[in-house]
């Protein structure tokens, strides 16, 4: 008695355009970046020349991901290329949920650097560039609260990009669906 063979899994041939896919890995690369500056420099005495020019690369890398964030968010809105879903069933409701969460995520960690700055009293600057003006007075008791959230928040993101690229190589190695060669270039 024969059973009727599987479809194999769908092949996701087409590319994210060139802009998404420059997105994705910047934003990528400033999540590390960020997250690692803010972990090597708590192994720094305070006070020191290295960790104030950590926290100063922090603050300026964290006001270009805010940009990037946005430009982004903008992008995907309306001028990204929008490919059909990856998956059915619970990995499309796994995989868009991951995604809605990061996004909500990052643009809390982005409000929360805003916030605990402003509630360090302290003016902060891009790259030494121009000032970034207080627009909000936050209480200088706050800013434990809102670092502790910042800290909480940044755990949350590493942990789920980890699954993110855990996920993208899943998809690779294990379904070889073709899903991780969406996000590379098409060349």
């Amino acid at each position: 008695m024969t059973t009727p063979a599987q479809p194999a899994a769908p092949s996701v041939s087409a590319h994210y355009d060139r802009v998404t896919i420059a997105f994705h890995w910047l934003t990528a690369l400033l999540v590390v970046g960020l997250f690692a500056l803010a972990e090597i420099w708590g192994f720094l005495p305070r006070g020191t020349p290295t960790r104030r020019l950590l926290q100063h690369l922090h603050i300026s890398f964290g006001l270009l991901f805010a940009a990037v964030f946005v430009l982004r968010a903008v992008w995907r809105l309306t001028a990204g290329r929008r490919l059909p879903p990856a998956a059915t069933g619970w990995l499309r409701v796994a995989g868009t949920g991951m995604h809605g969460l990061l996004y909500l995520l990052m643009a809390a960690q982005i409000v929360l650097g805003f916030l605990f700055r402003w509630a360090q009293g302290e003016p902060f600057a891009f790259f030494g560039l121009f000032d970034v003006p207080t627009l909000i007075a936050i209480d200088h008791e706050q800013r434990r609260f809102i670092g502790g959230l910042h800290d909480t928040v940044a755990w949350c993101i590493i942990i789920l990009a980890l699954l993110h690229a855990l996920a993208g190589l899943f998809h690779h190695y294990v379904l070889r669906d073709g899903v991780l060669r969406r996000m590379l270039s098409s060349r």
